[in-house]
């Protein structure tokens, strides 16, 4: 499984790279910090393969990081995707290393 950090990320977006950021976090959790990205929960990502880009990186994400990559596991050995990164440390990571002004839960 690829990994990318939160430093890296946020040069990604710095950069304005094209990559598609996907939180696999539940609606509440976004209620309470985003860093962006499409919401797809994790228990519904299986049944919505088509919103995920084959064509571009895609960087998935959750709260600490373990979500997200199982999230990325699940995808590639069951739907073959070969572009796919989980965000090490998750939305936490985020804001301790990139944007402390984020709240953390």
């Amino acid at each position: 499984m690829k990994e990318i950090s939160v430093v890296e990320l946020k040069s990604k977006m710095d950069a304005n790279e094209e990559f598609q950021l996907i939180d696999v976090r539940e609606p509440y959790e976004i209620d309470i910090c985003s860093i962006g990205g499409e919401s797809i929960p994790m228990a519904t990502v299986l049944n919505q393969t088509e919103k995920i880009s084959r064509d571009k990186p895609v960087i998935i994400h959750c709260r600490s990081g373990q979500r997200s990559a199982a999230v990325v596991m699940q995808l590639e050995s069951a739907h073959g995707y070969e572009n796919l990164y989980n965000l090490t440390g998750g939305i936490l990571a985020y804001a301790d290393e990139v944007d402390n002004s984020l709240s953390k839960y």
